[in-house]
Protein backbone atom coordinates (compact mmCIF):
# COMPACT_ATOMS: atom_id res chain seq x y z
CA UNK A 1 0.00 0.00 0.00
CA UNK A 2 1.23 3.50 -0.67
CA UNK A 3 1.19 6.73 1.22
CA UNK A 4 -0.20 9.79 -0.19
CA UNK A 5 2.88 12.10 -1.07
CA UNK A 6 2.64 15.10 1.47
CA UNK A 7 2.77 18.70 0.21
CA UNK A 8 6.00 20.87 1.54
CA UNK A 9 5.12 23.76 3.29
CA UNK A 10 7.39 26.29 1.66
CA UNK A 11 6.45 29.18 3.72
CA UNK A 12 5.35 29.44 7.16
CA UNK A 13 2.47 31.50 7.96
CA UNK A 14 4.48 33.19 10.74
CA UNK A 15 6.94 34.93 8.31
CA UNK A 16 4.20 35.63 5.25
CA UNK A 17 3.82 38.47 3.77
CA UNK A 18 1.33 40.98 4.97
CA UNK A 19 0.19 41.87 1.05
CA UNK A 20 -3.66 41.28 0.21
CA UNK A 21 -4.53 38.24 -1.74
CA UNK A 22 -4.19 39.22 -5.35
CA UNK A 23 -2.32 42.27 -4.37
CA UNK A 24 0.81 43.73 -6.80
CA UNK A 25 3.65 43.35 -4.70
CA UNK A 26 7.76 44.40 -5.19
CA UNK A 27 10.40 41.94 -4.53
CA UNK A 28 13.12 43.31 -2.33
CA UNK A 29 12.76 47.35 -2.88
CA UNK A 30 15.25 48.47 -0.35
CA UNK A 31 18.02 46.00 -1.48
CA UNK A 32 17.57 47.15 -5.15
CA UNK A 33 17.20 50.91 -4.08
CA UNK A 34 20.01 50.85 -2.51
CA UNK A 35 22.39 48.92 -4.78
CA UNK A 36 20.89 51.35 -7.55
CA UNK A 37 22.12 54.42 -5.61
CA UNK A 38 25.49 52.62 -4.73
CA UNK A 39 26.06 52.63 -8.24
CA UNK A 40 26.00 56.65 -8.37
CA UNK A 41 27.51 57.23 -4.96
CA UNK A 42 31.27 54.95 -4.58
CA UNK A 43 30.75 56.42 -1.04
CA UNK A 44 27.39 53.96 0.02
CA UNK A 45 28.41 50.89 2.17
CA UNK A 46 25.93 48.50 3.00
CA UNK A 47 26.68 46.45 6.38
CA UNK A 48 24.82 43.54 8.59
CA UNK A 49 24.69 41.54 11.52
CA UNK A 50 24.46 38.51 9.70
CA UNK A 51 20.59 38.86 8.65
CA UNK A 52 21.33 40.10 4.84
CA UNK A 53 19.50 37.57 3.57
CA UNK A 54 16.49 38.69 5.87
CA UNK A 55 16.96 42.27 5.35
CA UNK A 56 16.97 42.46 1.84
CA UNK A 57 20.85 43.44 2.24
CA UNK A 58 21.81 40.67 0.43
CA UNK A 59 20.96 42.84 -3.24
CA UNK A 60 23.40 45.33 -2.55
CA UNK A 61 26.03 42.36 -1.44
CA UNK A 62 25.33 40.37 -4.79
CA UNK A 63 25.93 43.73 -6.37
CA UNK A 64 28.78 45.22 -4.39
CA UNK A 65 30.27 42.82 -3.10
CA UNK A 66 33.45 45.04 -2.42
CA UNK A 67 31.40 47.40 -0.27
CA UNK A 68 29.39 45.00 1.81
CA UNK A 69 30.46 44.29 5.20
CA UNK A 70 29.19 41.31 7.09
CA UNK A 71 29.68 42.28 11.04
CA UNK A 72 28.22 39.01 12.84
CA UNK A 73 25.60 38.65 15.22
CA UNK A 74 27.23 41.73 17.09
CA UNK A 75 24.35 44.47 16.58
CA UNK A 76 26.66 47.20 19.04
CA UNK A 77 29.90 46.50 16.80
CA UNK A 78 27.67 46.63 13.69
CA UNK A 79 26.61 50.18 15.17
CA UNK A 80 30.26 51.21 16.52
CA UNK A 81 31.69 50.49 13.05
CA UNK A 82 29.33 51.99 11.11
CA UNK A 83 30.24 55.07 12.77
CA UNK A 84 33.46 54.50 11.93
CA UNK A 85 32.89 54.30 8.86
CA UNK A 86 30.71 57.82 8.42
CA UNK A 87 33.51 59.27 10.38
CA UNK A 88 35.70 58.90 7.18
CA UNK A 89 33.00 59.91 4.99
CA UNK A 90 31.05 56.65 4.21
CA UNK A 91 27.49 56.65 3.89
CA UNK A 92 26.63 53.22 5.97
CA UNK A 93 23.27 51.28 5.51
CA UNK A 94 23.46 49.51 8.52
CA UNK A 95 20.71 46.62 8.65
CA UNK A 96 19.63 44.28 11.17
CA UNK A 97 16.57 43.31 13.14
CA UNK A 98 14.59 46.59 14.51
CA UNK A 99 14.43 44.84 17.71
CA UNK A 100 18.34 44.67 17.80
CA UNK A 101 18.96 47.98 16.62
CA UNK A 102 16.46 49.65 19.73
CA UNK A 103 16.48 47.20 22.26
CA UNK A 104 20.17 45.95 22.13
CA UNK A 105 22.60 48.78 20.47
CA UNK A 106 20.54 51.50 21.77
CA UNK A 107 23.67 53.09 23.44
CA UNK A 108 25.92 52.48 20.79
CA UNK A 109 23.49 54.47 18.02
CA UNK A 110 22.74 57.07 20.56
CA UNK A 111 26.04 58.17 21.84
CA UNK A 112 28.34 56.96 18.62
CA UNK A 113 26.14 57.89 15.96
CA UNK A 114 23.65 60.71 16.97
CA UNK A 115 25.47 62.63 19.28
CA UNK A 116 28.16 63.83 16.62
CA UNK A 117 25.06 63.75 14.08
CA UNK A 118 26.84 60.95 11.40
CA UNK A 119 25.28 60.11 8.37
CA UNK A 120 24.82 56.63 9.57
CA UNK A 121 21.31 54.91 8.38
CA UNK A 122 19.76 52.07 10.54
CA UNK A 123 17.61 49.71 8.49
CA UNK A 124 15.40 47.42 10.94
CA UNK A 125 13.58 44.75 9.86
CA UNK A 126 10.56 43.59 11.26
CA UNK A 127 9.03 46.21 12.96
CA UNK A 128 5.84 45.91 14.67
CA UNK A 129 3.66 43.07 14.49
CA UNK A 130 5.64 41.66 10.45
CA UNK A 131 6.65 38.28 12.03
CA UNK A 132 4.49 36.11 14.42
CA UNK A 133 7.28 35.04 16.05
CA UNK A 134 6.63 36.70 19.68
CA UNK A 135 8.11 39.42 21.70
CA UNK A 136 11.67 38.51 20.86
CA UNK A 137 11.54 39.88 17.06
CA UNK A 138 8.40 41.94 17.17
CA UNK A 139 9.33 45.35 17.82
CA UNK A 140 6.33 47.09 18.82
CA UNK A 141 7.73 49.58 20.75
CA UNK A 142 10.58 51.02 18.25
CA UNK A 143 9.22 54.27 18.23
CA UNK A 144 9.00 54.82 21.38
CA UNK A 145 12.30 53.92 22.40
CA UNK A 146 13.81 56.48 19.92
CA UNK A 147 11.53 59.11 19.11
CA UNK A 148 13.38 60.91 22.03
CA UNK A 149 16.75 60.73 20.83
CA UNK A 150 17.95 64.21 19.22
CA UNK A 151 18.93 64.18 15.80
CA UNK A 152 17.92 60.90 15.25
CA UNK A 153 15.00 61.63 11.34
CA UNK A 154 12.67 58.06 11.83
CA UNK A 155 10.57 57.26 8.56
CA UNK A 156 7.82 54.44 8.55
CA UNK A 157 7.26 53.88 5.00
CA UNK A 158 3.87 52.57 3.41
CA UNK A 159 4.88 50.18 0.63
CA UNK A 160 7.76 49.63 -1.84
CA UNK A 161 7.45 53.16 -3.61
CA UNK A 162 7.75 54.48 -0.39
CA UNK A 163 11.06 52.48 0.29
CA UNK A 164 12.42 53.40 -2.91
CA UNK A 165 12.00 56.82 -2.82
CA UNK A 166 13.23 56.90 0.90
CA UNK A 167 16.68 55.38 0.45
CA UNK A 168 18.32 58.15 -1.83
CA UNK A 169 16.83 60.37 0.42
CA UNK A 170 18.03 59.07 3.19
CA UNK A 171 21.63 58.95 2.24
CA UNK A 172 21.47 62.98 1.05
CA UNK A 173 20.12 63.91 4.69
CA UNK A 174 23.00 64.96 6.80
CA UNK A 175 22.53 63.01 9.97
CA UNK A 176 21.60 59.80 11.29
CA UNK A 177 18.08 57.93 10.56
CA UNK A 178 15.89 54.90 11.27
CA UNK A 179 13.74 53.35 8.19
CA UNK A 180 11.47 50.84 9.64
CA UNK A 181 12.01 47.92 6.86
CA UNK A 182 8.99 46.18 5.25
CA UNK A 183 10.94 43.54 3.08
CA UNK A 184 10.83 40.41 0.88
CA UNK A 185 7.32 41.16 -1.08
CA UNK A 186 5.83 44.27 -0.15
CA UNK A 187 3.14 45.27 -1.54
CA UNK A 188 2.98 48.34 -4.49
CA UNK A 189 0.28 51.21 -3.08
CA UNK A 190 1.08 54.34 -3.49
CA UNK A 191 1.84 54.23 -7.42
CA UNK A 192 -1.96 54.78 -7.76
CA UNK A 193 -2.16 57.99 -6.09
CA UNK A 194 -0.46 61.12 -7.10
CA UNK A 195 2.54 60.60 -4.56
CA UNK A 196 5.99 61.56 -3.95
CA UNK A 197 8.00 60.82 -0.73
CA UNK A 198 9.32 64.16 0.93
CA UNK A 199 11.19 63.88 4.33
CA UNK A 200 9.62 65.13 6.75
CA UNK A 201 6.09 65.75 5.09
CA UNK A 202 3.15 63.99 5.25
CA UNK A 203 0.56 63.28 2.49
CA UNK A 204 -2.86 63.43 1.90
CA UNK A 205 -3.82 60.77 -0.58
CA UNK A 206 -7.74 60.99 -0.83
CA UNK A 207 -10.07 63.68 0.56
CA UNK A 208 -13.42 62.82 2.71
CA UNK A 209 -16.16 64.95 4.76
CA UNK A 210 -16.89 62.33 7.29
CA UNK A 211 -13.61 60.87 9.15
CA UNK A 212 -9.79 61.83 8.59
CA UNK A 213 -7.57 58.27 8.95
CA UNK A 214 -4.39 59.58 10.25
CA UNK A 215 -1.91 57.14 9.21
CA UNK A 216 2.13 55.42 9.06
CA UNK A 217 3.57 52.37 7.57
CA UNK A 218 2.17 49.62 5.98
CA UNK A 219 -1.48 50.76 8.10
CA UNK A 220 -1.34 53.33 5.43
CA UNK A 221 -2.26 50.40 3.16
CA UNK A 222 -4.88 49.21 5.81
CA UNK A 223 -6.58 52.81 5.63
CA UNK A 224 -6.75 53.04 2.08
CA UNK A 225 -8.11 49.70 1.38
CA UNK A 226 -10.72 50.86 4.35
CA UNK A 227 -11.15 53.70 3.10
CA UNK A 228 -12.91 51.81 -0.34
CA UNK A 229 -15.03 49.48 1.44
CA UNK A 230 -16.31 52.56 3.74
CA UNK A 231 -17.58 54.24 0.21
CA UNK A 232 -19.62 51.73 -0.09
CA UNK A 233 -21.40 52.52 2.35
CA UNK A 234 -21.39 56.31 1.38
CA UNK A 235 -19.09 57.26 4.37
CA UNK A 236 -16.51 59.80 2.84
CA UNK A 237 -13.12 59.20 4.60
CA UNK A 238 -9.96 61.13 4.03
CA UNK A 239 -6.23 59.60 4.48
CA UNK A 240 -3.33 61.33 5.28
CA UNK A 241 -0.25 59.53 5.05
CA UNK A 242 2.69 60.30 7.28
CA UNK A 243 5.62 58.83 6.50
CA UNK A 244 7.77 60.92 8.46
CA UNK A 245 7.65 60.11 12.93
CA UNK A 246 10.59 62.34 13.70
CA UNK A 247 10.75 65.12 12.66
CA UNK A 248 6.39 65.04 12.74
CA UNK A 249 4.90 67.14 9.64
CA UNK A 250 2.41 68.60 12.71
CA UNK A 251 1.14 71.38 10.24
CA UNK A 252 -0.43 68.92 8.57
CA UNK A 253 -1.24 67.02 11.14
CA UNK A 254 -3.33 70.37 12.25
CA UNK A 255 -4.73 71.13 9.30
CA UNK A 256 -6.37 67.36 8.68
CA UNK A 257 -7.71 68.00 12.52
CA UNK A 258 -8.88 71.40 11.81
CA UNK A 259 -12.69 69.81 11.10
CA UNK A 260 -15.53 68.59 12.36
CA UNK A 261 -14.71 64.88 11.13
CA UNK A 262 -13.51 61.89 12.90
CA UNK A 263 -9.73 61.92 13.55
CA UNK A 264 -8.41 58.20 13.51
CA UNK A 265 -4.63 57.48 13.83
CA UNK A 266 -3.47 54.13 12.48
CA UNK A 267 0.19 52.65 13.61
CA UNK A 268 1.70 49.19 13.42
CA UNK A 269 3.67 49.76 16.85
CA UNK A 270 1.97 49.97 20.30
CA UNK A 271 -0.37 52.43 21.39
CA UNK A 272 2.13 53.99 23.68
CA UNK A 273 4.47 56.12 22.29
CA UNK A 274 4.14 55.88 18.24
CA UNK A 275 2.14 57.89 15.97
CA UNK A 276 -1.31 58.58 17.88
CA UNK A 277 0.46 59.91 20.92
CA UNK A 278 2.60 62.05 18.69
CA UNK A 279 -0.55 63.25 17.12
CA UNK A 280 -2.40 64.01 20.48
CA UNK A 281 0.00 66.06 21.65
CA UNK A 282 0.67 67.85 18.35
CA UNK A 283 -3.09 68.57 19.26
CA UNK A 284 -2.97 69.59 22.37
CA UNK A 285 0.15 71.69 22.06
CA UNK A 286 -1.50 73.88 19.58
CA UNK A 287 -4.61 74.52 21.66
CA UNK A 288 -6.42 72.22 19.31
CA UNK A 289 -7.84 69.85 21.92
CA UNK A 290 -10.11 67.24 20.85
CA UNK A 291 -10.57 63.25 21.16
CA UNK A 292 -9.43 61.29 18.33
CA UNK A 293 -9.27 57.21 18.03
CA UNK A 294 -6.29 55.27 18.22
CA UNK A 295 -5.77 51.84 15.92
CA UNK A 296 -2.81 49.83 17.37
CA UNK A 297 -1.29 47.61 18.72
CA UNK A 298 -2.17 46.96 22.93
CA UNK A 299 0.62 47.73 25.75
CA UNK A 300 1.22 43.97 26.11
CA UNK A 301 3.76 41.57 24.79
CA UNK A 302 2.10 39.86 21.81
CA UNK A 303 1.27 36.27 21.07
CA UNK A 304 3.61 34.10 18.62
CA UNK A 305 1.36 32.88 15.20
CA UNK A 306 0.58 33.11 11.83
CA UNK A 307 0.31 36.84 10.70
CA UNK A 308 -3.32 36.92 9.33
CA UNK A 309 -4.81 36.14 12.58
CA UNK A 310 -2.67 38.10 14.50
CA UNK A 311 -3.37 41.18 12.46
CA UNK A 312 -7.25 40.21 12.91
CA UNK A 313 -6.65 39.52 16.84
CA UNK A 314 -4.90 42.97 17.35
CA UNK A 315 -6.61 45.01 15.28
CA UNK A 316 -4.78 45.55 12.19
CA UNK A 317 -6.29 44.04 9.77
CA UNK A 318 -8.93 45.74 7.01
CA UNK A 319 -12.04 44.32 8.41
CA UNK A 320 -11.22 45.39 12.13
CA UNK A 321 -10.13 49.30 10.73
CA UNK A 322 -13.50 49.51 8.64
CA UNK A 323 -15.23 48.40 12.09
CA UNK A 324 -13.34 50.68 13.96
CA UNK A 325 -14.44 53.44 12.01
CA UNK A 326 -17.49 52.36 11.83
CA UNK A 327 -18.60 52.12 15.75
CA UNK A 328 -16.60 55.42 15.90
CA UNK A 329 -18.94 57.40 13.28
Amino acid sequence: MTTPTQRKLTTSAMIASFADPGQKTASAPFGHALARLADERPEIVGMSADLAKYTDMHIFRDAHPERFFQMGMAEQVLLGAAAGMAEVGLVPFASTYSVFATRRAYDFLCLDIAEPNLNVNVVGGLPGLTTGYGPSHQATEDLAILRGMPNLTIVDPCDSVDIEQAVPALAAHDGPTYLRLLRGNVPTVLDQYDYRFELGKAAELRTGRDAVLISTGLMTMRALAAADRLAEDNVDVAVLHVPTIKPLDTEAILRAAATDRLVVTLENHTIRGGLGESVAAALAFAGQGRGIVPIALPDEFLAAGALPTLHDRYGLSTDAVVAKVRASL
